[in-house]
């Protein structure tokens, strides 16, 4: 009977646990599952004691045992989502020096769990276009926005039509802001994708129309910092001419920033050979 009932209220848990999972990730929302996978000694907490983490560092549910144990785990886990690792971490409740003599030592597995990337692609033409393209290809959710895209040239992606001054744009800090329209209102998309704090702002122009956006982009006082996220010239260096190649660049760019890459080559090129051979 006993067992039965402990069972009963461990499947309701899960049930919650993993409802709970669902509607964060259906809202886009990072979180990080703690779970305890070790104890030894005295402690509250016992191995598969599990909580969900926001990134804002609250424990919105589970209990893992105590205040000792959670001001820890929580400031690792808020760690975790900041660089998308999982870790393992071993909690020591026995130190006096620590402040938390609570007895015992723990080993807590943390999973990040973020927000599928997101591109949005503010334009329609044939590099809008390879962009979404790519993008999907790369899991990323694609958004495009502009009141001449078609649905047929971007299968896949949602598409807003009917946002004249860019101010309904779903931005977060995990989206991925290229504008590629042209128009004289790139301005206003920019101004709108810093405002929401977007992860990276790419600029597909000409070097002198650039410059003219750009200067109208400062006049609303975004301090430097903010404006460094700007990219223009968009795009790592491949000497891209044909639509698809500039797109080719642009993601590379994005993947480059999301992932921490430096853009340079893997290997260096070969400048000399030792020895000789020939053939024939």
């Amino acid at each position: 009977m006993q067992v039965g009932y402990l069972l009963a209220i461990i499947s309701v848990m899960s049930q919650e646990f993993f409802a709970i999972a669902h509607e964060l990730s259906t809202k886009d929302e990072p979180f990080a599952c703690a779970l305890v996978v070790q104890t030894e000694g005295s402690s509250a907490a016992k191995p598969g004691a599990k909580a969900i983490i926001t990134a804002r560092g609250e424990l919105i549910w589970g209990w893992l045992g105590g205040d000792c144990l959670e001001s820890s785990t929580i400031s690792a886990a808020v760690e975790a989502l900041k660089d998308g690792n999982p870790r393992l971490i071993t909690i020591d409740l026995t130190d006096e020096l620590s402040g938390m003599p609570c007895g015992g030592r723990l080993w807590v597995y943390i999973e990040p769990v973020l927000p599928k990337p997101h591109l949005l692609v503010v334009g329609h033409g044939a590099i809008a276009e390879s962009l979404a393209q790519f993008a999907q290809l790369l899991k990323f959710r694609v958004t495009v926005d502009d009141p001449l895209a078609a649905h047929g040239k971007f299968s896949g992606c949602r598409i807003i039509t009917d946002d004249a001054d860019y101010s309904s744009l779903e931005i977060t800090p995990h989206t991925y802001v290229v504008i590629a329209t042209q128009h004289k209102s790139d301005h206003l998309a920019i101004k709108s994708a810093l405002e929401k704090g977007a992860r990276y702002i790419a600029l597909i122009a000409s070097r002198k129309r650039a410059s003219l956006v750009l200067e109208y982009v400062r006049g609303y006082g975004f301090s430097k910092e903010q404006l460094r996220v700007i990219r223009s010239p968009a795009g790592l260096d491949v000497k891209a001419v044909t639509p698809e190649e500039i797109a080719l660049s642009v993601m590379s760019e994005i993947v480059a920033i999301r992932r921490g890459g430096t853009g340079a080559p893997l290997s260096t090129p070969c400048t000399h050979l030792h020895g000789s051979s020939s053939i024939g």
